[in-house]
């Protein structure tokens, strides 16, 4: 029998604040050291440079094109992770790749940019958060329901930290509460404060409430389950990014989410084994859910601090959402 084929992929876009065309490549690809070190992004090389140089690599996948909005970033990214190909507009990789990687984190600006590779028939993953507001998530769950193969997740869903609140429950007793923590902001990196604790208490978020003091926001969330949940959004906490603290009836756990690399690892080659079996890493239905909260979250915070219920959210989504929710099984809130 001979080997499967190669994954072909092609990483598009990048904007201030955003490596993730150098560190995911180089994940795949392998990478230059001498080149790397170069990355203006000073924590890539780092951990990078933590892993055995010959481990860096997916086997059976491939980054193969690359583009960038400033293209003078392209050649740079292109000699630091071993990508063959520098193309001078992103729909010039249609046709020469399997799949499509949105490298971006401007929720507002996904639909556009994933449109004509989604509309072309490619599988296309796109960097969190998938969708800042309800116009883009519709189209994104039209295209969902049309057939169209599109993934995004916040890598801290993998952090291989997490793990523990599981492990360790006969020690946490019943859960009774949660934070999580995250720099910068709530539109672009809230996800990674919420998506690192949602596999713990899984599907059935109610409602947000942000609380705004200047440019961090602190986001109070009602679950199904009856623990609350409080991600953090501190605009200039850099040093205190990753924390994630459980506390339970017997005892609290508090955790560092810092194996970065093992993280993106894992959430590039879920992507890379669902376009070699079809099979999705999780209902498209929890993607869906995820923004609603950011968004509910954003509303919030818009409307000096109202409890923004999910339904609201969701009712202003195409009517096939409830569909798609009860199809997938997560809880329909009342």
């Amino acid at each position: 029998m001979s080997a499967p084929k190669e994954l072909r992929l092609a990483m598009l876009g990048m904007i201030e604040g955003n490596g993730h065309p150098y560190s995911w490549s180089a994940i795949v690809n392998g990478y230059d050291p001498v080149e790397m070190v170069k990355c203006p992004y000073a924590g890539i090389p780092k951990y990078l440079g933590g892993q055995p140089l010959e481990s860096v690599r997916i086997p059976g996948a491939r980054v193969t094109h690359i583009w960038t909005d400033d293209p003078a970033d392209a050649p740079k990214v292109a000699r630091a992770s071993k990508i063959e190909h520098v193309v001078a507009r992103p729909e010039d990789v249609i046709g020469q790749v399997d799949a499509a990687i949105i490298a971006t984190d401007d929720g507002d600006e996904h639909v556009r940019r994933a449109r004509p590779f989604i509309e072309a028939g490619l599988p296309v993953f796109v960097d969190k958060p998938m969708a800042t507001n309800v116009a883009d998530l519709n189209q994104f769950l039209r295209w969902h329901l049309d057939g169209k193969t599109i993934l995004s997740t916040s890598g801290m869903r993998y952090a291989p930290e997490i793990r523990q609140i599981t492990e360790r429950r006969d020690q946490l007793g019943d859960l009774r509460w949660l934070t999580s923590f995250t720099s910068k902001t709530w539109e672009r990196y809230g996800i990674h404060a919420l998506e690192a604790v949602y596999p713990v208490l899984g599907p059935g978020f109610l409602s947000a409430q942000t609380n705004r003091q200047g440019g961090s926001n602190l986001v109070h969330l009602k679950h199904r389950s009856g623990v609350p949940v409080t991600p953090a959004a501190i605009y200039d906490a850099y040093g205190s990014f990753g924390a994630v603290h459980a506390y339970g009836t017997k005892g609290d756990l508090a955790l560092k989410l810092i194996d970065t690399y093992t993280a993106f690892r894992a959430q590039l080659v879920a992507f890379i084994e669902m376009l070699r079996t079809g099979a999705r890493p999780l209902p498209f239905s929890q993607t869906i859910e995820l923004m609603a909260v950011i968004i509910a979250g954003l509303r919030s915070r818009e409307q000096s601090g109202r409890e923004v219920k999910l339904r609201e959210i969701y009712d202003d989504l195409d009517g096939s959402i409830v569909d798609l929710l009860h199809r997938e099984n997560p809880p329909i809130q009342s």
